[in-house]
């Protein structure tokens, strides 16, 4: 008798609305998390482990973290203002997340 058993990943999208991503500036941001799963002959049978909920950006094809406390320094150091809508924008923004303006 053969048997086929394992521990597997499955990524699950938590909220799918669209958030600012703190790298790249655009609305493509969706949190996530990555579940382990116990699966019998390849089919998940129960949730083993849960993950944490991380920020995953589309266009950056990578999670970002949006609670660490470099991106909240580096927000505090840099208040520049875009020139249309008058919101905060941070340095390495080309565009405006708000208006769509460029620098």
């Amino acid at each position: 008798m053969i048997f086929v058993a394992g521990v597997s990943p499955k990524t699950t999208v938590i909220d799918p609305t669209a958030r600012l991503c703190p790298a790249c500036g655009l609305a493509r941001a969706r949190l996530q998390r990555v579940d382990h799963y116990f699966s019998l002959f390849f089919i998940p049978v129960f949730r083993v482990k849960k993950g944490d909920v991380f920020l995953f950006c589309d266009r950056c094809n990578r999670p970002v973290n949006d609670r660490s406390g470099q991106l909240e320094a580096k927000r505090e150091a840099s208040p520049a203002a875009c020139a249309v809508c008058g919101r905060e924008l941070e340095d390495e923004h080309r565009f405006c997340p708000y208006c769509g303006q460029r620098r």
